[in-house]
């Protein structure tokens, strides 16, 4: 079975080639194509591969392309990371906004406006490509932003396409871990948008065990989110959300957190994996050793801003080893042997959250099988959450109508409508700085 990784020479691929490593079940991944633009990564990134499959017996072959018709063919499974214009792009995301006192993260406010605005066309021929040139596929995103390229994607690959991300993993994990339980016997009960929901239970039994965390300042100050967000908070909310929405609840502080670095998170990992990349094209040095130094610093340092605003410390170690590779791999297992399971994804709303139209992706808990991924039941969203993620909604339909129609003045909507945006004519300006910062807006007049 051929898996094609597009975005192959990025950083994080060595993470699904081990999760492929480690599945010796019928029907696995016997052939990874590598795509990117980039030849000089592309080596860097196979070099890695290559150690890690030493003495591996059965590995699946791997091979290398900058010719995007040729990854594609034939391939079951493609595999979506790319990061158009670079991660010097998102450091200009970064910087311009914070410039205008605004955030710059690369999903969430302007900066996942303008990550959204460039990547949309990119990510809307890649899916008609697949349509034309492997329509069996199944394609699987995880390009930023993701729920909103998803739903680019799926205008044209309906079902066939399906977003992942490991934040929501990753809370339903520390969730459990902090209440004694096995996550892979819990149910998180999780609703929203990527990388804008809450879990609102967690179910092991059938019984929900959130309020035994939300009664105690003990547990509740015990893990990440409870430390990011305050108990007091939390018991307010009912819920747990997702660390992402530390930049909605705790804005002012987190924009002069980052204001006050010394340079911003794509700044630093710009220079961190240009380190990498040089490194690894040295013969004498072992890519894989390098590449784990910089990974582990990549992780210790993830929004490390945002703890410092909230005083939360570092981050434990157990959350240090990633998680979107498992969803990847246990989303592909499922697909490919009818293993059903279920997993939080994005995905087509259909009628599960009745505030939303049917073709809004939503990041859901959903039973996969054969037949791809299908949302379970869920109840309504809490009235905290409705009016935040409709109005974020409404700006990615925008993002899509003016990556589509090449308006400036639809992309100025998009700005403009979202909650940390609070200036149409600051909306204006960040239009107009951004589209002369990357070619890649050209099309916005």
């Amino acid at each position: 079975m051929k898996l094609t990784i597009l975005g192959g020479g990025g950083f994080r691929v060595p993470l699904v080639y081990g999760a492929l490593l480690a599945d010796h079940g019928e029907g696995r991944v016997t052939e990874v194509v590598l795509h990117d633009l980039d030849d000089r990564r592309l080596r860097a990134v196979s070099r890695v591969l290559a150690e890690q499959a030493e003495g591996v017996p059965g590995a699946p072959v791997v091979s290398a392309t900058t010719d995007l018709d040729e990854a594609l063919r034939g391939a079951a499974f493609v595999f979506s990371a790319i990061r158009v214009g670079g991660l010097q792009g998102r450091a200009a995301d970064e910087r311009i906004a914070l410039a205008a006192g605004v955030l710059g993260q690369e999903t969430v406010g302007a900066g996942g406006i303008a990550y959204g605005l460039r990547t949309v066309p990119v990510a809307v021929d890649i899916a008609r490509r697949v349509a034309r040139l492997a329509p069996d596929a199944w394609v699987i995103n995880f390009t930023n932003p993701a729920g909103l390229v998803t739903e680019a994607m799926a205008r044209h690959l309906g079902d066939r396409v399906i977003g992942i991300c490991d934040s929501p993993v990753g809370l339903g994990r520390r969730i459990a871990r902090v209440l004694g339980a096995d996550p892979k016997h819990a149910f998180v009960d999780y609703v929203g948008l990527n990388h804008l929901g809450w879990v609102r239970a967690l179910r092991v039994a059938g019984r929900d065990e959130l309020p035994r965390l939300l009664g105690d300042p003990a547990l509740l100050g015990s893990f990440e989110e409870g430390r990011l967000f305050g108990a007091d908070w939390l018991r307010s909310l009912g819920a747990i959300p997702n660390e992402y929405l530390h930049y909605y609840y705790f804005n002012r502080e987190t924009v002069r957190a980052y204001q006050r670095a010394e340079r911003t998170r794509g700044a630093f990992l710009c220079d961190q994996q240009a380190r990498f990349y040089a490194e690894a094209a040295d013969p004498g040095v072992s890519a894989l050793r390098a590449w784990d130094r910089t990974r582990a610093e990549r992780e210790a340092t993830y929004m490390a801003e945002n703890r410092e605003s909230a005083g939360a410390g570092e981050r434990e170690e157990e959350d240090l080893s990633g998680g979107y590779e498992k969803v990847a791999l246990a989303l592909m297992r499922a697909i490919a042997r009818d293993e059903r399971t279920t997993l939080i994804l994005n995905v087509r709303n259909r009628s599960t959250l009745h505030v939303l139209d049917a073709d809004a992706v939503v990041e859901v808990p959903c039973l996969v099988d054969a037949g791809g991924a299908h949302p379970l039941a869920a109840d309504p969203l809490p009235g905290h959450a409705t009016g935040l993620v409709c109005a974020v909604k409404e700006v990615e339909r925008q993002v899509l109508s003016a990556a589509e129609s090449g308006s400036r003045a639809t992309a100025v909507k998009a700005f403009a409508l979202h909650p940390l945006v609070d200036s149409v004519n600051l909306a204006r300006r960040l239009v107009d700085e951004y589209a002369a910062a990357h070619p890649g807006l050209g099309y916005l007049k």
